[in-house]
């Protein structure tokens, strides 16, 4: 790392020798405006809209615009008469608990090193900081601005953030929080539900950038000259729900489904209350059951049809038979039996 800034830390009389480094660096993958025949840089001139001349880096000063066309030119000799009694120090202005520094004033962080024979006077800030669970707020000027910042210990190293000033922080103007809208004592226990389901220790580590991932696979893609693979889809984010409290329940189910964590269930073994998903499920249990039922019957249903179209024809059978052969016999018999009377 290289050193942006050299001063001392002013912590009452004792001045703490420093040198200023970057503790972040942004990982975006960069790319040059090029000609998209040839390949060729695309460079832009410094050119001036009145003369029209092309401008050389000494020649430029900054400019105020005070409207009407007028501009206010200062230079580098204005800047410099400016007094910034924070040039080249850090001024530590108080100590407060960290939790009052809202986290929406903090902008960039530096890493602070000793410089020289100031490691003891370092050391001896950074315990009494972790001692007294504060953090220093200060005073800083980085180019040229002069700085709201905090200093504060993170493994082992004093950390300086910069802060904006309150008057940089916008104040939110939207129409619904003029509205009376009531959240209801379910629906806000039920998001409790979904919060704490879905609450873990955070490791910044587990998260990545998926994007400049799939970006740089691309790039490297072309570079070896082989197929582009394409990443898996992302599931498409659900649209609105109608239903607040349904999709709260079926989220909370949902986290702890993630977690391994057997959904609640209803009925009398006391599992909770039912949520849509295992409703559904149930419904879809009900149906298979009743569709399987459904064909059994009409078999039982055809088969004693038909035992009772059956029963009717052999009843009709049998009285039809015996009245038939009954008749030939009695005139046979009476044949027989005449004859010997004559005799």
């Amino acid at each position: 790392m290289r050193a942006i800034w050299k001063g001392a830390v002013s912590f009452g009389l004792v001045s703490i020798g420093v040198k200023l480094y970057s503790a972040t660096e942004e990982k975006d993958i960069r790319f040059h405006q090029v000609h998209r025949e040839d390949g060729g840089r695309i460079r832009y001139k410094r050119t001036c809209s009145v003369c029209g001349e092309e401008v050389t880096y000494d020649d430029i000063a900054k400019g105020y615009d005070i409207g009407g066309g007028e501009m206010v030119i200062l230079t580098d000799e204005d800047f410099a008469d400016l007094p910034l009694t924070s040039s080249r120090a850090i001024d530590v202005l108080e100590f407060v608990p960290a939790e009052q520094v809202d986290p929406i004033l903090y902008n960039k962080a530096y890493f602070l090193e000793p410089e020289g024979t100031a490691t003891k006077p370092y050391v001896l800030l950074r315990d009494a900081l972790i001692d007294s669970e504060r953090v220093a707020i200060v005073k800083v000027a980085l180019r040229q601005r002069e700085q709201l910042a905090t200093l504060r210990v993170r493994e082992g190293v004093l950390l300086l953030n910069t802060m904006l000033w309150p008057d940089e922080i916008r104040t939110p103007d939207f129409g619904f929080l003029d509205e009376d809208l009531k959240v209801r004592p379910p629906e806000l226990a039920m998001a409790s539900s979904l919060i704490d389901s879905m609450t873990g220790e955070f490791e910044p580590d587990v998260f990545t950038d998926d994007y400049r991932a799939a970006l740089q696979e691309v790039i490297d893609a072309k570079v070896e000259g082989r197929e582009v693979v394409q990443p898996e889809e992302v599931e498409e984010a659900p649209a609105a729900a109608v239903d607040l409290m349904a999709a709260l329940k079926a989220s909370v189910e949902r986290a702890k489904a993630a977690r391994g964590e057997q959904p609640a269930r209803g009925g009398g073994g006391g599992g909770g209350e039912p949520t849509p998903i295992s409703s559904a499920r149930s419904a879809q249990k009900a149906a298979e059951k009743k569709a399987a039922k459904a064909p059994a019957k009409k078999t039982t249903a055809k088969k004693t049809a038909e035992k009772k179209t059956a029963e009717p024809a052999k009843k009709t059978a049998a009285k039809k038979t015996p009245a038939k052969k009954a008749e030939p016999a009695k005139k046979t018999a009476a044949r027989k039996t005449a004859p010997r009377k004559s005799a």
